[in-house]
């Protein structure tokens, strides 16, 4: 992935002044309105200590003026030749430093007839809480049969750094697929891969060793994993799925499950066993996700299908488990989202860090979000099971999602931009009455999006580097992988 700029012409000042004197150029013409920018950051909330917020001008001129001036006091002007406003780091770090609540930013163009239009300025929020230094997310080809280049990449929020965490062309290009790392010990982490280097890759701090998680008594292998607070267990779902294709428009791809069902991985013991469900009725669950305080599991259930299913009547309901962090053993299920009573279908839980809040995905049916277009975020009380719709959706799909670490940022994919590709877009959450309009993450060069046709899939805010290379799974992989032992609980 090129991530440089080509063709960008950008003089900037060397140095800062404290005061901002006004644009000196006779005859300007008003706008009368925000001028287009690519991407869209105006009227954003952002952290204090993100990346440059590079954008490209999108209205008509030879050469640009653009005059930034912070509540802190600093200002500097920028001129471009072609559209791009480049933010050198240390300009932007003393825009956004020393206390600073917001940036203004007005630009005047000058078109072919050597006239100057004044924009109207438009501004951006800064918030004094920091997002986490890294974005770990999966780069791949938006395609669903077969896969040819396809990353794990650690993207800095704070700069344009990037590091390819693991790469499928070292493991003999097979399909790498769900990724975890443990909230509160992030040397700890696990990446599952698919194929002939197949298995789940864990990470203890020290080592990395590859694993077989699926035994003779399981229908399907692990997905979706979970690590627990204390980093003793990892929580799983084992899911059989199909994919069907349709000739209708916008809804031509649906994955399902025929069944699945939850698991629990002690990796110190190398124990695998079935989350027992005591309801003597049949249900698929999926997609497990712990409480901060480890003491509930939450996960998405629906009826167990039958021959002949309609796919479209599947819905699956939140549900939830008690958990004893020292025995092992779960509660009853407790549904606290029944989702088909509105006749929609739930995925991807998320709690915020303090236990609060949960995001969730809502859509019409099914438990595969990321092919629908009605798919919107939903946010769920904890403490009072109100439920209500963020303001975070568009007309596409937004599906995966995580919280920051402090819980005060979400991050989920979202098709926005062009209705196929998933970008990572960043929202700032203090409470359910305030928040922030999403930003897509910054690039060096602002057009990036635009040119690339690849997808970023299943972004997770990460507090430091994970301690290992990509040549480390290569390494790994190479080696006989242990197979876990199943035990009934």
């Amino acid at each position: 992935m090129n991530l440089s700029v080509i063709g960008s012409v950008i003089f900037a000042t060397a140095t800062f002044i404290a005061g901002c004197n006004g644009i000196d150029i006779r005859d300007i013409q008003p706008a009368n309105r925000q001028p287009a920018i690519e991407p869209d950051y105006s009227g954003i909330t952002i952290p204090y200590n993100i990346a440059p917020m590079n954008f490209r001008i999108g209205e008509e001129g030879k050469k640009f003026l653009v005059r930034i001036s912070s509540s802190n006091g600093i200002c500097n002007k920028i001129r471009s030749s072609d559209g791009n406003v480049i933010f050198p780091l240390k300009l932007w770090r003393a825009l956004t430093g020393n206390n600073a609540d917001s940036i203004e930013i007005e630009i005047i163009a000058v078109n072919k007839d050597k006239k100057y239009i004044k924009y109207s300025p438009f501004s951006m929020k800064i918030s004094g809480d920091s997002v986490d230094p890294w974005l770990c997310y999966r780069f791949l080809y938006p395609g669903y049969e077969t896969w040819v280049e396809m990353q794990l990449i650690l993207r800095s929020t704070e700069t344009f750094k990037e590091k390819y965490f693991i790469e499928n062309q070292l493991l003999e290009r097979n399909c790498i697929n769900c990724h975890s790392f443990n909230s509160k010990k992030a040397e700890r982490f696990l990446v599952q891969v698919r194929g002939s280097k197949g298995g789940t890759y864990f990470h203890d701090g020290m080592d990395l060793t590859r694993r077989i998680l699926r035994t003779d008594n399981m229908k399907a292998n692990v997905v979706y994993p979970s690590w627990h607070p204390s980093g003793k267990y990892v929580a799983f779902s084992s899911n059989r799925t199909i994919q069907s294709f349709h000739m209708k428009a916008g809804k031509n791809i649906e994955v399902m499950d025929l069944f699945s069902s939850l698991l629990l991985y002690d990796p110190d013991q190398n124990l695998i066993s079935p989350v027992s469900d005591r309801d003597t009725a049949n249900y698929m669950e999926t997609y497990p996700c712990w409480a901060p305080d480890g003491k509930y599991l939450y996960y998405c259930r629906a009826e167990q299908v039958m021959e002949g299913f309609d796919y479209r009547k599947i819905k699956y309901d939140l549900a939830r488990k008690r958990f004893d962090s020292d025995t092992g053993e779960f509660g009853p299920a407790e549904v606290i989202f029944s989702a088909s009573e509105i006749n929609k279908s739930v995925s991807f839980p998320s709690i915020s860090p303090d236990g609060r809040y949960l995001v969730l995905t809502l859509h019409d049916y099914g438990t595969f979000s990321i092919w629908h277009r009605e798919a919107d975020l939903y946010l769920l009380d904890l403490q009072n099971m109100d439920i209500k719709k963020l303001p975070f959706n568009s007309n596409e799909t937004e599906s995966y999602h995580s919280w920051s670490s402090n819980g005060r940022w979400i991050v989920f994919s979202s098709k926005r931009l062009d209705g196929l590709t998933a970008r990572p877009f960043i929202a700032f959450f203090e409470s359910p009455g305030k928040t922030g309009k999403p930003f897509v993450l910054p690039q060096k060069d602002p057009t990036l999006y635009r040119r690339l046709d690849k997808t970023f899939n299943r972004p997770e805010f990460v507090p430091a580097l994970p301690a290992s290379e990509a040549r480390d799974f290569m390494k790994a992989s190479a080696k006989p992988p242990l197979k876990a032992r199943w035990i009934e609980k």
